[in-house]
């Protein structure tokens, strides 16, 4: 529909609520419509920039440290000191920018709770509205909830600090147009967000938050992240607040990227609060950007642990960079969830927890993410243990250490095998997270594990990069079409697959692994399946 009041060029496709009335303003849309037109050119060059790579590295190009910027990585140069309620972040939660999870995550006794409109949210346009208004709701701390029996959700005294991840450069919002284009779902995302909250939340006593805050997802390099900061000294300067207020913690969740961390935090410096080892993106990354070369398939996914080398040298040179320039250097999720109902499980999981967070404060990293309240109490002991009265680890000298490029492409990892197994286990996730996904669940507990885009990513990516190279299985057979089919009906069956959902999640996962050419996200071709 178009609102009479919308501002010129900008028509939005899809009913407003009435309760979400005040999210969609002119104003806002204004705000947002300003930003996209300044800004879409240069994330469209962006985007084809990432093909023109792609097809370099299919090439067979092999990507090394950015001469170029030899400079920047050699300077001593520091970002900007972190504001107060970012320097002790040794326990973050994730979660969808759902109003009980964030109830429950900001009142978890994590320090930051991450509210995630990319991965762990289905991007339905009601999902959309809602999450906004529950943002809106909780930097003014106005975030409520009562349950169908009755059971009422409200904020604690005190909170966890709000940060907040937008969609990612390559998707865009189809229900508000520019001038007859879908606009940029990072710049729609962060546009809102800021629009309504940034001067709010500087101006609160108490809350969630005492500014606005971000991550930025799947980066693939320094001019993307040179878009974002220009992107925050405009929206500043239009917001009336000062520069720097805006602060952003980019999530290291590409291959590429991984060669130019410092670069990244040098376009950000001034709004740079650190990186973030973005692990199960980052695998899935590795995968797509070497589809083409068979020396670098992965095995059974269960087997790429952040022990294996080139995960080891990513988190290491991950720390190295945050500490030599001044950012906070944050773990990853471990999957593992525990089961309320299961002791055992709950007791596997919080020893596989455990495990992740011990390696990862042993290495330096000033912090983690949980995916669940009960894990906050877990990581929090691990990190406490190391940091005693310390907010984090940046005073302790950089890790003498020089991480190589070929260390980032080392996929050795011994043992490893592709089996029946893994390639049932990946149809499996794949089927169920995509009827998750296109019934509004972007965070989905399977097999106890917490799978979001990103793990199910992994998960139809290895398959077709199996099928690519016709890889044979422990058993000696081959992954082809044929294997592929022969599961993937097995595992319909059982999971009662007789129309609905699971049958669409299926036919999207046939267009993902049987596809000839790779398709980049599987948000993408999901996307159209939503309202």
């Amino acid at each position: 529909m178009t609102s009479a009041s919308s501002p010129d060029g900008v028509t939005v496709t899809a009913p407003i609520p009435p309760e979400q009335a005040g999210i969609l303003t002119p104003e806002a849309l204004g705000f947002i419509a300003e930003l996209h037109r300044m800004f879409d050119r240069q994330r469209i060059e962006l985007l084809e920039r990432r093909q023109d790579r792609q097809a370099e590295l299919d090439a067979g190009a092999t990507p090394d440290f950015p001469l170029a910027t030899t400079d920047v990585r050699a300077g001593d140069w520091r970002v900007a000191p972190a504001p107060p309620d970012l320097i002790d972040r040794r326990v973050e939660i994730t979660g969808p920018a759902e109003r009980k999870m964030m109830i429950n995550a900001l009142n978890s006794g994590a320090k930051v709770f991450m509210a995630d409109l990319e991965d762990a949210l289905s991007p339905g346009w009601s999902n959309i509205l809602a999450a906004q208004q529950n943002l809106h709701d909780a930097v003014r701390r106005q975030l409520d909830f009562t349950s169908a029996e009755g059971k009422s959700y409200a904020l604690a005294a005190e909170t966890a600090t709000l940060v907040v991840r937008p969609r990612g450069w390559h998707l865009v919002e189809r229900h508000v147009l520019v001038d007859g284009h879908p606009i940029s779902a990072s710049l729609f995302d962060a546009g809102l967000y800021l629009f309504h909250n940034a001067r709010q939340s500087l101006e609160r006593d108490a809350g969630p938050c005492r500014g606005p805050y971000l991550y930025l997802p799947k980066l693939e390099g320094r001019y993307e992240a040179r878009l974002w900061n220009e992107v925050f000294v405009v929206a500043q300067e239009r917001l009336g607040i000062p520069r720097g207020t805006i602060r952003a913690t980019v999530l290291i969740e590409t291959i590429l990227a991984a060669f130019e961390m410092d670069e990244i935090l040098h376009e950000l410096r001034e709004h740079a609060a650190g990186l973030n080892a973005g692990r199960w993106d980052y695998i899935f990354s590795l995968i797509k950007r070497f589809r083409s070369r068979p020396d670098m398939v992965l095995p059974d996914r269960s087997q790429v642990a952040m022990t294996v080398p080139f995960m080891r040298a990513y988190a290491r040179l991950l720390v190295r960079t945050c500490h030599r320039r001044g950012a906070h250097a944050m773990g990853g999720m471990s999957a593992f969830i525990p089961n309320r109902r299961r002791p055992d499980i709950t007791e596997t999981a919080l020893a596989k927890v455990r495990e992740d967070k011990e390696r990862e404060s042993g290495d330096g990293f000033d912090g983690t993410w949980v995916a669940h309240p009960d894990l906050v109490a877990v990581a929090g002991e691990v990190f406490d243990r190391i940091l005693g009265d310390r907010p984090n680890q940046k005073d302790q000298p950089p890790e003498d250490v020089s991480i190589e490029a070929g260390e980032l492409l080392d996929v050795r990892i011994d043992g490893g095998q592709v089996t029946e197994a893994g390639v049932r286990t990946n149809v499996s996730v794949a089927l169920q997270y995509l009827d998750a996904w296109l019934g509004g669940n972007g965070a989905a507990a399977i097999n106890d594990l917490m799978e979001d885009a990103a793990t199910a990513e992994i998960s139809r990516s290895q398959l077709w990069q199996w099928r690519r190279h016709g890889v044979t299985l422990d058993d000696g057979r081959e992954v082809d079409e044929g294997l592929y089919r022969g599961v993937r009906d097995e595992e319909l069956a059982k999971l009662g697959a007789g129309g609905g959902r699971v049958r669409q999640a299926a036919e999207i996962l046939d267009g993902l692994v049987l596809a000839e050419d790779f398709p980049e996200f599987l948000t993408l071709m999901a996307y159209s399946h939503l309202e």
